[in-house]
């Protein structure tokens, strides 16, 4: 026989779960159903946000249809929060109503240009950590924390589509590091897996807000760069090719800290008419890509530099 009082759990009430993060208090979040940030939150806080694609924005949308200032968030002393557009060009709307200025309550949908659609609600802190947690997984790669290769192929498609559509220029980054193979052989696949994530580190903060910035597979990157010329982007390549050689890459061992050399090679492509689908573009960086690795490695190529 079993001692019953033995096999019992222990089951604590949700309120002493929560206890010493928010308890009860409720906070008011505006969560991105549709769009390129589907699954982000933003917390509303006390005073003015400003909501639209300039990079200074406070909730940053850079979606088909959105203004660099499409509207602004005012949240008052009372509590009470309203929603401002700021003369946008495709308007904001509140449960299919176009609004000028609205007070929102809990469960309103707004919609921000043409695609864009937030919900807003408040949220305690265990659910404000599931949601953001399940945002993160659909999103990131787990070792280096930038965006994985789903949600690049995903966002590349849409800013493929709108840069032809608007002729505007568009242009992708390919890099991987140089004999990553041997840095994994020499010492071994955890310092391989350190040499990925400082490496994105390294490149990570070289990139603008807007830019993004993912893990294509295995020591292979990308980074899509909305409105920016093939120059532009041959630029920030060498810039970031610079930041990763002159970067510390140093792995404690029994036997003290050995520094491990990286490089990288990188190519640069730009959206041209010829191009038809994102696939062209990508192929294309991945044969500059290869030029730079033939011509050497540690380097970067680019239709630029051919010129």
């Amino acid at each position: 026989m079993h001692d019953d009082d033995e096999d019992k759990t222990s089951i604590q009430p949700i309120s002493e779960l929560v206890a010493g993060e928010t308890g009860d208090q409720q906070t008011p979040y505006l969560i991105v159903l549709s769009g390129n940030a589907v699954g982000k939150m933003f917390k509303v806080s006390m005073g003015e946000m400003l909501i639209g694609r300039a990079p200074s924005c406070d909730i940053l949308l850079d979606d088909d249809g959105v203004s660099r200032k499409h509207a602004r968030i005012l949240c008052k002393p009372d509590g009470a929060v309203l929603l401002m557009d700021l003369g946008s060009t495709n308007g904001t709307w509140v449960e299919g109503e176009k609004v000028d200025l609205r007070q929102l309550i809990d469960g309103d949908r707004v919609q921000i240009g043409s695609a864009t659609i937030l919900k807003y609600g408040y949220q305690d802190s265990v659910e404000e950590r599931f949601v953001s947690q399940l945002y993160e997984s659909a999103t990131q790669d787990g070792l280096t924390g930038t965006y994985n290769k789903r949600f690049f192929t995903d966002r590349l498609t849409q800013e493929f589509a709108w840069h032809r559509r608007h002729g505007q220029v568009l242009t992708l980054i390919l890099f991987d590091i140089d004999h990553f193979k041997k840095i994994n052989d020499t010492y071994g696949h955890q310092p391989g897996d350190f040499v990925l994530a400082r490496l994105a580190q390294v490149a990570g903060a070289q990139c603008r807000v807007e830019d993004v910035f993912a893990r294509y597979g295995g020591e292979e990157f990308a980074i899509i760069l909305r409105q920016t010329t093939a120059q532009e982007g041959t630029i920030l390549a060498e810039r970031i090719r610079r930041a990763v050689e002159a970067a510390e890459f140093e792995w404690a061992r029994d036997d003290g800290m050995v520094r491990i050399p990286v490089t990288i090679s990188l190519g640069v492509s730009s959206l041209t008419g010829e191009m038809l689908e994102p696939g062209s573009l990508i192929e294309d960086a991945d044969r500059f890509l290869y030029k730079a690795k033939q011509g050497g490695r540690n380097r970067v190529a680019s239709r630029v530099l051919e010129d």
